[in-house]
């Protein structure tokens, strides 16, 4: 959903618009043409050979790709800020932009730095200001006098180089548009905030996930029968980059992607696996428990946080009293969170095994 923070939509100084280099598609086809790469680039990431090359390419967020679109076929683009989880579409709404202004020339029209490498003031000063106060050209058939500045990562500047890129921005904008791209918005100052129209870009949904992967699938002529394919889904969180690297990742290591295929090359414990944990941690003793989840982790090379973050979703399924579930998910949450600051694993797992006993006690004295 858009955020409109302020009357931001400019006119850009041509309003000759220029011929886009990839034509849209039929509104049917929505997420599925993008550029093929020749047999020889068989090293390229498919994350970059099915990057989607125009705006109608986009496979989600129709309504902020459709905004976006009206306003550069207008010649009345503003300066963007796009936030939200990693591999939702944002850099690549950017690039269709940027392809739509300049064509194939695209590149040497725009600016892109990646602000947590170029995080600090200087950079500002430097780098922006020298490409944002040069002369506008035109190269090709790209007809706008307009460039554009992406920093990607914009959450990692120092406040010192935000406010610096508050007053380039105003000085600058009768030729340059710029894009921030960040994960986290609270970390952009109010100042640079109100001077950018934001997009929020969320988790794509499955549906989304599931096409794009299947236009790939069918593109690489792969094997992969329902369950792999649902698999890929699940772990990919909404994160089409990451359902991409898996996909191709778990292509290099086996002929066939099933469902433990990708379970295997990924590292995550199989569904299967966290069902017969959580037997263990609601039936077994202490002592069998802790002996048997470690024998399991260590065959099959499973992370103990990995293994948490599978049983915090299980627990869900599970029927239980409200208020017993609550104590439980608190428990593991803490656990992870422990996890996550290096603690020692085995400690952990005791930890994980005592909040599973204390809720069977509580189970069986609500049953009473």
């Amino acid at each position: 959903m858009a955020e409109a923070l302020s009357p931001v939509v400019m006119d850009l100084d041509d309003n000759d618009q220029s011929n886009n280099s990839v034509k849209p598609n039929n509104k049917n086809d929505k997420g599925k043409n993008v550029v093929v790469v020749p047999p020889e680039s068989k090293a390229v990431p498919w994350v970059e050979k099915y990057r989607p090359q125009s705006l109608a390419d986009v496979a989600a967020h129709r309504d902020i790709v459709d905004t976006i679109d009206r306003l550069t076929s207008e010649n009345r683009l503003p300066h963007l800020l796009l936030y939200g989880p990693p591999g939702t579409g944002k850099t690549s709404t950017f690039l269709a932009v940027a392809r739509k202004l300049y064509g194939v020339q695209y590149h040497n029209m725009i600016l892109e730095l990646n602000a947590s490498d170029d995080r600090g003031i200087d950079v500002v000063r430097q780098q922006i200001q020298d490409f944002a106060s040069t002369q506008s050209f035109s190269f090709g058939s790209a007809k706008s006098s307009v460039k554009l500045i992406l920093l990607d990562e914009a959450d990692a500047m120092t406040k010192d180089a935000q406010f610096a890129l508050r007053r380039v921005i105003e000085k600058y904008t009768r030729n340059t548009r710029f894009t921030l791209i960040c994960n986290h918005v609270n970390k952009i100052i109010p100042a640079l905030q109100s001077r950018c129209t934001r997009f929020r870009f969320a988790p794509l949904d499955s549906f989304h996930v599931t096409e794009r992967l299947k236009h790939v699938i069918e593109a690489e002529k792969l094997d992969v029968p329902e369950s792999g394919l649902a698999a890929l889904v699940r772990l990919s969180n909404g994160d089409m980059r990451k359902a991409l690297n898996i996909l191709q990742s778990t292509h290099m290591a086996s002929q066939q992607i099933t469902e433990e295929a990708v379970y295997l090359c990924t590292g995550n414990p199989l569904p299967k696996d966290i069902e017969q944990i959580s037997y263990w941690l609601l039936n077994e003793s202490f002592s069998e428990s802790f002996k048997r989840i470690s024998e399991m982790k260590t065959r099959k090379g499973l992370a103990l946080v990995d293994i948490v973050r599978e049983v915090t979703m299980f627990v869900f399924k599970i029927k239980m009293p409200s208020d017993v579930r609550v104590q439980l998910i608190n428990d593991l949450a803490d656990i992870e969170y422990r996890l996550s600051l290096g603690c020692n694993d085995k400690l952990q797992l005791g930890s994980l095994i005592a909040s599973f006993t204390r809720a069977r006690s509580d189970l069986v004295a609500a049953a009473k």
